[in-house]
């Protein structure tokens, strides 16, 4: 798929912005990380905070994202480049630069994936069974459904997608495989839901099992862990990572190594969740916790006790 720089405007909306905007607050010539820039939003509104002297660069996997924050950001100071956060040190070496005053992640799936059938993202339009943020990766959903063995396909879904009913989940996928590949979201999504005992309940039974493949195909996991352990090297003292989730899997992370890591100080006790008035106009903020770290000075080495120095002086007579 490849957007036309013309084609219509973006669904999404972005999450928490007042927040964001509270918790990275404007500092002229400030350098900002988006790292899951997506369709631009945040991007935009931290851009028109940083001044003439200062620049967010966004980062996302997804090239269709870019064009769609290309044209949120048209004439903004925004520097946008394909790549995971995860390689966020990379591409600041390549900008040259040491560190940047604040992180923001934005987990999960844009609304504009999700309406676009042919990524494969989405149950409630069929289209083929794909999942991947980059178009360019190997590994695809139905890649996953149709060759993995049935116990290792119980263990995603349990794992990532927190699903009771893996096991009937997945013995049910590989009995329909054999009849015939399951090459499309729809397929899938029928196969899982007679696989789920019960009446439906607000969330649709697909939800989980669809939540589990995205997750396993995107490597998303591993990015996450991968920027946390090195937040304290990319942010300079006093900068801030703000990290918006939309499951436990993402938020327990975000929490643990808030919580634990020596150079950083988490600034929010409880995860900060969307109001009423945004949950109203934006359904999909009601799931999003959004936590705030920020790093800590760098400690210098202690001075020597008084009697050490004097050692020091009487050794080097």
């Amino acid at each position: 798929m490849s957007l036309d720089p013309n084609s219509p405007k973006p669904v999404h909306r972005s999450v928490l912005l007042n927040e964001v905007l509270s918790w990275l607050p404007p500092r002229e010539g400030a350098v900002w990380v988006d790292g899951t820039v997506g369709a631009g939003g945040h991007a935009a509104a931290l851009a028109t905070r940083v001044g003439a002297t200062g620049r967010v660069i966004g980062l996302d996997r997804d090239p269709d994202m870019l064009v769609l924050a290309g044209q949120a950001t048209s004439g903004l100071p925004v520097s946008l480049v394909q790549a995971p956060y995860s390689d966020l040190a990379d591409v600041l070496y390549k900008m040259e630069l040491d560190a940047v005053d604040g992180i923001l992640l934005d987990l999960g799936l844009s609304s504009d994936q999700l309406a676009w059938a042919e990524r494969g993202f989405s149950f409630a339009v069929d289209g083929p069974l794909d999942m991947r943020f980059d178009p360019n990766a190997s590994l695809t959903a139905a890649e996953v459904v149709n060759t993995w063995k049935e116990e290792e396909l119980a263990n995603l879904f349990f794992e990532y997608g927190e699903e009771r009913y893996s096991r009937r989940v997945a013995k049910r996928i590989v009995e329909g495989r054999r009849i015939v590949p399951i090459t499309t979201t729809g397929r899938l999504a029928e196969i899982v839901r007679k696989s789920i005992p019960g009446k439906w309940g607000p969330i649709d039974p697909a939800t989980r099992v669809f939540q589990a493949l995205r997750i396993r195909v995107n490597d998303e996991l591993d990015h996450l862990e991968s920027i946390l352990e090195q937040l304290p090297d990319l942010l300079r003292p006093g900068g801030r990572a703000v990290i918006i989730s939309f499951h436990s899997l993402e938020d327990r992370r975000v929490k643990v190594a808030f919580r634990d890591d020596p150079n950083l100080k988490a600034l929010t006790r409880k995860p900060v969740m969307a109001s009423a008035e945004e949950m109203a106009v934006n359904p999909r903020a009601r799931s999003a916790k959004l936590r705030v770290a920020e790093r800590c000075p760098i400690q210098e080495d202690p001075p020597l006790p008084s009697y050490s120095r004097s050692k020091e002086r009487r050794d080097d007579r």
